[in-house]
């Protein structure tokens, strides 16, 4: 039987009770997360005031990383839906919540379990590589799971003669093909935030701002990185400004990641790479659905929870593992 819970999550995915306008969340938050033993992972992604409250901030390495070592009760996931679901696969028995349900990826979505499915069985003799931005049903089809940070030592990984499949980013996947010489068969996906920079707008940036340097994360398109001073994943670009020398950076990703380049390097200037739009930086909507009154009422309510079948978590757990187990050695 549908419950009413059930119901307001499928129509809005979240819950949708009223919060008093007066209530100071960030206290409110605090408190809960004391009371209910919970922890809250936040990706560089999140608007800066979840940022702020967060137990621990990263990229999807980091934060796959601290999912499995965490000895708390309960994870809320203040990311996107595969996130989450990666937190539940790897710690069953740990509640997981994400403020909203709703907050999907275009890039997961790009890669279609049963569609995937075929594709893969065209190739029986290729290792699958799997972005770590797709659903647990793919993940399930993969052998290994990788993130930005540790896909080149993971396609190194496997030895030459073997052929791979590698899913779901195509920019991604042709970033890697010139870093490791390994002719890869791609799956045509894509991130709507990371493809839709602007090279003519990027370029009229730097002639504005000739010692700025262009960092840029590789699921970007192939034009963007070909002009990119450094290229790595959110940590990666995170680390690299804070080693360098230079002052000002364009940041060709998400514009999430700014805030933390501004906490940590308050004397450096970052300006966020234009979309081909008329928006001056370029956010992902699906991680932007996440908000202070939702993180609030998914911790007080503990929902909307993730819960996946047991033999798909495990067939998922599996490509994980081996992705942690490459990573940690």
């Amino acid at each position: 039987m549908i419950t009413t819970v059930e119901n307001e999550l499928a129509t809005y995915g979240y819950l949708q009770r009223p919060v008093d306008p007066y209530l100071n969340l960030v206290e409110e938050i605090q408190a809960l997360k004391r009371e209910k033993n919970a922890v809250i992972l936040a990706h560089y992604y999140q608007e800066s005031e979840i940022q702020d409250l967060a137990d621990y901030i990263g990229d999807s390495l980091g934060l796959s990383q601290e999912a499995a070592r965490t000895d708390a009760r309960m994870i809320v996931f203040a990311g996107v839906h595969f996130m989450a679901e990666v937190a539940k696969i790897i710690c069953p028995d740990k509640k997981v919540v994400l403020p909203d349900l709703k907050a999907g990826c275009s890039l997961a979505d790009s890669a279609p379990a049963d569609a995937f499915r075929r594709f893969r069985e065209q190739y029986p003799d290729h290792v699958v590589i799997s972005y770590i931005n797709c659903s647990a049903e793919v993940k399930a089809l993969s052998d290994i799971i990788c993130t930005s940070s540790n896909a080149e030592k993971i396609i190194r990984s496997v030895p030459p003669e073997k052929p791979i499949i590698f899913a779901p980013d195509k920019n991604l996947g042709k970033y890697l093909i010139k870093k490791t010489g390994r002719d890869m068969l791609l799956w045509n996906g894509s991130c709507m935030v990371h493809e839709i920079f602007s090279v003519e707008k990027i370029t009229r940036l730097k002639m504005r701002y000739p010692d700025a340097k262009l960092i840029a994360h590789p699921e970007c398109e192939e034009a963007v990185l070909s002009m990119a001073d450094y290229i790595g994943s959110t940590t990666g670009l995170l680390n690299f400004v804070g080693r360098d020398t230079a002052n000002t950076y364009i940041v060709a990703t998400e514009a999430g990641i700014l805030h933390q380049m501004e906490k940590h390097y308050p004397d450096k200037t970052f300006i966020p790479a234009p979309p081909e739009n008329n928006c001056a930086c370029n956010n992902c909507p699906h991680m932007k659905l996440n908000t202070l009154e939702k993180l609030y009422l998914c911790l007080k309510y503990e929902q909307p929870e993730i819960v996946l079948d047991e033999d798909l978590r495990q067939r998922a757990y599996r490509p994980l593992a081996r992705m942690l187990e490459i990573s940690a050695g």
